[in-house]
């Protein structure tokens, strides 16, 4: 997050629907695709080694572009606005479910402290929460990412200590071992989430924001070059030693960090290749309303709709899949933010219809440290009504919708 702002699906049938799913809208299902028009799963993906269901959940983004984006949201069965979490009950909520009757069909988890072996992570989830979570996510049609607000190796503070490090961990470093331990954490939390033999697909997205300055992977903590290193080691490491392949990996750029008028050299600044990224992202809260940002909002919102249209540019000519992977403006202040803003910079034209995928921030219990800590509305909350006119829209699919399309 940006520093500055205060049913199982069988092998099978999951395949099928990866080569033959038609383009559709979430409230009329066309007839089935032609062969002629099926998407190559290998196509973009750069594990050639990834598992089926990895390869499928891939295909079936592809399938989904130009027409519909999945919603997600960071923790969002983990804790809402009014309740913590109960970690004993066995039924999942989400503020989002308790609003529109559906879960979000992408849901975000961060695995930061489980570098430390804790029980919790840095925002108090019970790490076996979040594994069954994940377990119930996939289960019922849903997509699960996880990011990984690492705590920094060489001065054990927290993700945000800028102490350098970065040249530390890689190859002959003197965290290099230590950094390796963290990664082989990560492998041993990939196969506790295991279903059977079946590896759940993730879309992985480390070391997110580092065009800014507020990470200790950071633009100003780290050299381009250390950061393209730390990157390509964290992926061959998981791939080569640790054999993770239902891994897909996304990128996520910082766009308070990247000027309109130079987007591509911006974005691209400390890109690892495209043998190691799968979703080219965007965490945008910049002109989405975020407080540093002066601009009118009618210029917020133009730039918010042409930071689209250009990260899509990008992707499309790298053959990657573009995402919306951080978004939102705290505390809703706006009560038809989410069709009059988000729904309709993104349905603004062609190019940014293609965003596979949209991920609003967390709502933190109570609001937080701040009282106002939250991104998804909460029943009462002033832009509930829009949020469920948001969901209705054949653009957006929520979990029951994309559960729809992955049956058919």
């Amino acid at each position: 997050m940006f520093g500055l702002r205060s049913g199982s699906i069988g092998l099978l049938s999951l395949l099928l629907v990866a080569c033959t799913q038609p383009q559709t809208t979430s409230h009329q299902m066309a007839p089935p695709t032609k062969s002629s028009q099926k998407i190559e799963t290998s196509k973009g993906l750069s594990d050639h080694n990834a598992t089926p269901e990895t390869r499928a959940l891939y295909a079936h983004l592809q399938n989904i572009k130009h027409q519909h984006t999945l919603f997600g949201q960071q923790d969002a069965l983990a804790y809402g606005f009014s309740w913590g979490g109960d970690e004993e009950a066995q039924i999942p909520r989400a503020d989002v479910k308790d609003v529109t009757g559906s879960f979000p069909a992408l849901v975000g988890w961060d695995l930061g402290g489980l570098e430390l072996g804790k029980d919790k992570n840095l925002d108090g989830v019970n790490m076996i929460k979040m594994r069954a979570g994940i377990q119930g996510v996939y289960q019922r049609g849903g997509v699960n990412t996880l990011s990984w607000h690492m705590r920094n190796p060489v001065s054990g503070g927290d993700h945000a200590d800028k102490t350098p490090a970065v040249k530390d961990i890689l190859p002959g470093g003197s965290r290099h071992e230590l950094f390796k331990s963290r990664l082989d954490a990560l492998a041993e939390f990939n196969e506790q989430i295991k279903i059977g033999n079946t590896y759940i697909p993730i879309i992985f997205r480390p070391w997110h924001e580092h065009n800014g300055e507020w990470f200790w992977w950071g633009k100003s903590n780290a050299s381009e070059e250390d950061y393209i290193a730390l990157w390509h080691f964290t992926v061959n490491y998981l791939r080569n030693e640790k054999h993770i392949h239902n891994f897909i990996v996304a990128t996520s750029p910082d766009r308070s960090r990247i000027d309109l008028n130079n987007f591509e050299q911006d974005y691209l600044y400390a890109y690892p290749g495209d043998e190691y990224v799968d979703i080219m992202g965007l965490d945008n809260y910049w002109d989405l309303g975020h407080p540093a940002n002066k601009s009118s909002p009618e210029e917020q919102f133009a730039n918010f709709s042409q930071s689209l249209s250009a990260v899509v540019d990008i992707a499309n000519a790298h053959h990657k899949l573009a995402a919306l992977t951080e978004t939102g403006a705290e505390a809703i202040p706006n009560p038809n933010f989410w069709t009059q803003i988000l729904l309709k910079g993104m349905t603004a034209n062609d190019k940014s219809r293609q965003m596979v995928y949209v991920m609003v921030w967390r709502n933190a219990t109570n609001g937080g440290h701040n009282g106002h800590h939250f991104y998804a509305p909460y029943p009462g909350h002033p832009s509930a009504d829009d949020f469920v006119k948001f969901k209705q829209d054949k653009f957006v699919l929520f979990e029951d919708e994309w559960q729809h399309l992955n049956q058919k």
